[in-house]
């Protein structure tokens, strides 16, 4: 029988083990090894009917053991998470810390969880913003336009200021890859090497991806903060949001887009929702 134990870890993360008996192994590596002998062609016998062991000192068995690892470690993991009711928030960090054959496996997963956010005074931090914005108003100015301008800039750098929260490492790791991605696709497009646009801003590979680690911080920090005040403040997105957003979508091909991806359009209203709600604080 599979075992598993957890260890709360640091920031938001749990560190999950799980140990795989050797009978579960040698069942899966068994229906593996017969789905090949179906489609093995051996020299003397018919298609899919040369004995197991004759198919299984020929073939390779590291290749067998990765298809075993590719079958159970999945649900050995899948099974684990509901065991102790894990909400893992990114894909985990796996590592294979033991795999003899003839002896149970132990797997270790690092898992992520959504992190602990406190987020303080934000309110009366936003209103003290807002109040001192109108003594800078000056003459000439459209004072209702210069003020929503500048509300949300500053309302995003309030919020990521004001908060508190635990984000695991490995959540700040793969979001700064995919910042760095991007840039990374953009140079490409401007027929830049990573090298050549590394010169042009006269940074090292080691600031640069320093400085996206911040910029990962600090997209985190608002994603899940504006998260956590929709929550409390009870903000939700109906239908009727998402139809009237589409209906002023002029352009039928991204219309047609954003209607097939109606969950990364409700966040992204229930996100503005959440900014106005802040705005009129």
């Amino acid at each position: 029988m599979t075992a598993t134990t957890v260890k709360q870890m640091p920031k938001s993360t749990v560190e999950l083990e799980i140990t795989i008996p050797w009978s579960d192994i040698k069942s899966t590596y068994d229906q593996i090894l017969t789905q090949v002998s179906k489609d093995a062609e051996i020299s003397g016998f018919r298609k899919g009917k040369a004995p197991k062991k004759i198919i299984e000192d020929k073939a390779d068995k590291n290749k067998l053991y990765e298809e075993v690892i590719r079958k159970i470690i999945p649900k050995a993991y899948s099974d684990a998470v509901k065991e102790h009711q894990l909400n893992p928030i990114i894909s985990p960090k796996i590592e294979i810390i033991k795999a003899k054959i003839g002896g149970d496996w132990a797997v270790k997963a690092i898992i992520s969880l959504k992190p602990k956010i406190n987020l303080k005074n934000y309110k009366e931090k936003i209103k003290i913003i807002k109040a001192a914005k109108v003594k800078l108003w000056t003459p000439g100015q459209d004072k209702e336009a210069v003020q929503k301008k500048l509300d949300l800039e500053e309302i995003i750098k309030t919020v990521i200021e004001e908060v508190e929260i635990e984000l695991s490492d490995e959540l700040v790791n793969e979001e700064a890859n995919r910042l760095l991605s991007d840039l990374i696709d953009r140079t490409r497009q401007l027929g830049l090497t990573m090298e050549q646009y590394l010169i042009s801003k006269g940074k090292s590979r080691e600031q640069l991806r320093a400085e996206y680690a911040d910029e990962a911080k600090k997209n985190l920090t608002l994603e899940f903060a504006l998260m956590e005040i929709a929550e409390a403040e009870n903000i939700t997105v109906n239908q009727t949001d998402i139809d009237n957003l589409l209906n002023n979508i002029k352009d039928e091909k991204e219309k047609e887009k954003l209607k097939s991806n109606s969950y990364y359009l409700a966040h992204l209203l229930r996100q503005q929702k959440t900014i106005d709600f802040i705005n009129n604080l």
